[in-house]
């Protein structure tokens, strides 16, 4: 990744989603060739002047301090994410340039353990890139059986944007679509040297239509909660509010669970699935043996 082209797009897309009005400046009465907030007028709002303004959106600022990226999220009025990738981006010059993923992300037992506790809801684990690291059944009859395929395509991402399934079953799907690009760009700014999000967002240029205009767009997000839509072929329409926790002890893995209404239609919707969706069951170790043999 381009760390210079990363920045000077994501400033310029940023002040140009701000209007004079909401920056609270004053109309100076010149033409304004560009939407949004001049270069002068963000500098003068941050506290800074022009010129270094200029390097910063130019990826030429050297070593900015963290009081700079401060400033400039409040000019450029940013919210959480935004703040969070645009240090990710001004800093990383400081030490974070390095910080790529060096292993492969592994689930510890007990979270396998608490996703069939949550058995009766949908409820599933991502980790970088959105990679689907664990699913429980319900969550795998919602949406799609990721452990039916292999281990390294199992990404929501490319669930949403490149599955004919998920535009006929996810509601408001270009929301969720372009959603799911935002969090990828936000990883992108944490994660430079991300061979696997690199590949993965070439994949995606190449395959889906949509995603580029998405991505060039700069717009990220860190999702905690909201409601998800589902047309599910077999049950219908689905309704869920779903919450997102980093997991303790690995921030770079997220519990994401699909709440339901008591008493609604997806309860009952989500009552016929588990039904049809139930796990096979285990066989008792202390069972009479079968006469089938052991497995090699």
């Amino acid at each position: 990744m381009d760390r210079s082209k990363e920045i000077a797009g994501f400033l310029r897309t940023r002040r140009a989603a701000v209007s004079p009005e909401q920056a609270g400046v004053d109309l100076d009465g010149r033409v304004r060739r560009v939407p949004g907030l001049r270069r002068d007028e963000v500098a003068r709002l941050a506290g800074m002047s022009t010129e270094y303004y200029t390097r910063l959106e130019q990826g030429r600022s050297g070593n900015p301090s963290p009081e700079i990226v401060e400033a400039l999220s409040r000019a450029l009025r940013l919210d959480a994410s935004e703040r969070e990738h645009l240090g990710d981006l001004l800093l990383a010059r400081r030490g974070a340039v390095g910080r790529g993923p060096q292993r492969p992300q592994r689930v510890r037992p007990g979270l396998f353990l608490m996703l069939e506790t949550l058995g009766h809801v949908p409820a599933f684990i991502l980790g970088r890139r959105t990679d689907v690291l664990a699913s429980n059944h319900l969550a795998r009859a919602v949406l799609t059986d990721f452990e039916a395929l292999p281990a390294l395509r199992r990404n929501l991402a490319r669930y949403y944007l490149l599955d004919p399934q998920a535009r006929e079953r996810v509601g408001d799907w270009e929301r969720i679509a372009a959603e799911t690009v935002a969090i990828l760009r936000l990883e992108a700014g944490r994660y430079p040297n991300d061979r696997q999000l690199a590949d993965l967002v070439g994949e995606l240029t190449l395959l889906s239509p949509e995603f580029s205009g998405w991505w060039n767009d700069h717009k990220v997000l860190r999702r905690t909660h909201g409601e998800k839509h589902y047309a599910h072929p077999l049950v219908g329409e689905m309704d869920f509010a779903y919450e997102s926790f980093q997991i303790p002890g690995d921030t770079e893995q997220t519990l994401c669970v699909y709440n339901v209404e008591p008493q609604s239609p997806t309860a009952e919707a989500v009552r016929l699935l588990r039904s049809w969706a139930s796990p096979p069951a285990v066989p008792d170790p202390a069972a009479e043996p079968t006469g089938r043999g052991d497995a090699v």
